[in-house]
Parts: C-alpha cells; sequence; structure tokens
C-alpha cells in the first residue's frame, strides 16, 4: 500500500461514515432504536459492503486497520462535537412529543415514522391501562420511546427539547419556578 492507497481509504472511510450519518438522519432515528435479529444481520451486510467499498478490490491488513483506524477517529471526532451546541443539534437527534394527553400527535408520528401500534404497544409495556394514565409520549434522540403518566406534574424544564411540547395540556405541567 502507497501513499495514495492510503489516502484513498481515509477518503473513502470519511466519505461513507459521512454518508451513513446522512441517511440515519434522514431516515430518522428509528432506523437504530432497538435493532431486532434481521436488522442486526442487516447491519452486519451493510458493514461488509461498506467495508469492501472502503478498501477496494485488493483489501490488505494494513488498508482493514487503516479504514478502522480511520472509523474510529471519525467517531471520536463526532464525540467530541457533541460538546458544543452547534455539534449537538447537528450530530443528535430530536426528541419528538408523539402523544399529549389523550391525542396521538399525527404529524409527528409521520414525521418520526412510528406507527399508532407502537405507541399502543409501549403503553401497554408501561403498565398502562388507559389513555387517561398518559401525560405524553416522546420519541427520545436515541429512538427509545418515553412514556410520561399523568397523576404528578411534568416540570417544564424536562421537556426543553423535544419538539411539540407546547401541544401538551396545561393541566399536566408543573407550574414554573420562581
Amino acid at each position: 500500500m502507497d501513499g495514495a492507497d492510503a489516502l484513498r481509504i481515509v477518503l473513502s472511510a470519511a466519505g461513507l461514515y459521512l454518508l451513513v450519518l446522512v441517511l440515519i438522519r434522514t431516515l430518522g432515528q428509528r432506523t437504530m432504536a432497538n435493532l431486532s435479529s434481521f436488522d442486526f444481520a442487516a447491519v452486519v451486510a451493510i458493514g461488509a459492503v461498506v467495508g469492501r467499498a472502503i478498501l477496494g478490490y485488493s483489501p490488505t491488513l494494513a488498508a482493514g486497520a487503516l479504514a478502522l483506524v480511520t472509523l474510529l477517529v471519525l467517531q471520536a471526532l463526532t464525540g467530541q462535537l457533541r460538546k458544543f451546541p452547534m455539534g449537538r443539534a447537528t450530530v443528535n437527534n430530536k426528541a419528538y412529543l408523539l402523544m399529549a394527553g389523550r391525542d396521538m400527535l399525527q404529524r409527528n408520528l409521520r414525521r418520526t415514522h412510528v406507527s399508532e401500534n407502537e405507541i399502543i404497544e409501549k403503553l401497554r409495556l408501561s403498565g398502562v391501562r388507559s389513555r387517561d394514565e398518559v401525560a405524553c409520549v416522546i420519541l427520545e434522540g436515541t429512538g427509545q420511546i418515553s412514556v410520561l403518566r399523568a397523576g404528578v406534574a411534568i416540570e417544564r424544564d424536562l421537556l426543553e427539547n423535544v419538539r411539540g411540547s407546547e401541544l401538551i395540556p396545561d393541566h399536566l405541567l408543573a407550574e414554573p419556578r420562581a
């Protein structure tokens, strides 16, 4: 492997890394949440394809090591970006309100590719027996779904970065602290 091959591998690894990040951001955070065995098999297969694309037609141990180091460095740099507000906004997914009180928010469900059936399943898994027990349901930036129950008022700062949180009925929110 000469210098030109090494540069090609670094640029290919960086380009494919950015492509994967853009695809995940475009397709939504649910893409990576709770991978099933089928999803895991797909990720492994995609990884093999991406790996071959990065390394080209004649991968060697040195080329594979260089690609791996490049990907790990990019992952570390992405982690460092999260320390800054603009970097967090670029790298992290937004949280979305999916249910406010008893009401499913169809627009946010469509935007996040979450179905009503998924919400109902999550409500059951959370022990909810009636929609009257629900204060809100949030799709977190990680792709996980949180269910907050009615009964104890929600502190507003817990909803600070949740898109659509203004739709939560006031009677479910705590009064702002003075």
